[in-house]
């Protein structure tokens, strides 16, 4: 079931980008440059830390009327009421993740082959993450995807698709071509110096 989402400038949170930056702030200077859509990730805070900033984010993208989507963790987005939920593929299972969320709730899924897109959609995801596109210093254990396959995938399935992982203002043309619903971006905007800025530039 496709939702009204405009998952096409989709920033994915990094604390470890922002060198010590505030990440609230970081995240309403991004929507202010034309964000659509916020993940919020966090690998390596506690569960009581990352319930806390959510709930700080989401005052943020509610004030906006930006979905917010939590990476990973199901129990977190119930908790902050979050808009939905992204999901790798070793993790709670997508049809299990809509079964609990129900049909009302975003679930996105991670894949780097057409099958797993595939597979995806028939589970009930909303959308897909394809990548990584290209090197990315802000997750280690990366598939990489090519051109050609993130454009076969967008042609295999009828979900919005959006591309991942290393995408900056210099590679992410022939990205577009390829007919794809939204760029992911990480370091491209909340490594900048000028969050807005780069935001905008993207838009």
């Amino acid at each position: 079931m496709q939702k009204n989402v405009d998952y096409s400038l989709y920033l994915v949170t990094d604390r470890e980008v922002l060198k010590g930056r505030d990440l609230c702030h970081a995240v309403e200077q991004a929507i202010q440059g034309g964000v659509t859509i916020v993940q919020l990730r966090e690998k390596y805070v506690s569960s009581l830390e990352f319930y806390k900033t959510a709930l700080e984010v989401k005052n943020i993208t509610d004030k906006y009327n930006v979905p917010l989507i939590i990476n990973d963790r199901l129990d977190i987005a119930i908790a902050v009421d979050a808009h939905g939920v992204h999901l790798g593929q070793s993790d709670i299972p997508c049809k299990v993740a809509r079964k609990i969320l129900g049909d009302r709730k975003i679930v996105g899924i991670s894949t780097a082959t057409v099958e797993e897109a595939i597979a995806a959609e028939k589970e009930g995801a909303d959308y897909i993450g394809v990548g990584a596109m290209y090197s990315t210093q802000t997750k280690t254990d990366t598939r990489f995807v090519t051109i050609e396959t993130l454009a076969k995938i967008k042609q295999n399935i009828n979900i919005p698709v959006v591309a991942i992982g290393g995408i900056n203002e210099n590679n992410f043309k022939p990205l577009k071509n390829t007919g794809i619903d939204g760029l992911a971006i990480v370091s491209a905007i909340l490594g900048r110096e000028n969050i807005k800025e780069a935001a905008q530039s993207f838009r």
